[in-house]
């Protein structure tokens, strides 16, 4: 999986490309971790377009992002999100847990 961090007006962005499984789990730890370090950014989009897997260590590598955002008082929103892997996150209920954007 490939990552892409950007900030712009307090608001970070996470850009995945790729599979997200459970390899992915380093590089998505780092991707979001200098954005939950900023005290600038105020909210955090996921940014799924590129994805085309996820897998339920994704879920839940979605799940601890928003726990620790919440955490620092940020919030997560997820974004792009299509096809299969809209699917997945339509049945696992993300809908309740995530705005989308």
């Amino acid at each position: 999986m490939q990552t892409q961090t950007s900030v712009d007006n307090g608001q970070g962005v996470v850009k995945l490309a790729g599979r997200f499984d459970f390899n992915s789990h380093r590089d998505f730890r780092a991707a979001y971790d200098t954005l939950m370090e900023d005290a600038q950014v105020q909210s955090v989009i996921v940014d799924l377009g590129g994805v085309d897997y996820l897998d339920s260590s994704a879920l839940g590598m979605l799940l601890m992002l928003r726990d620790k955002a919440g955490l620092t008082g940020k919030t997560v929103a997820i974004a792009n999100a299509r096809g299969s892997v809209k699917q997945v996150l339509d049945i696992a209920n993300f809908r309740k847990l995530f705005a989308f954007v």
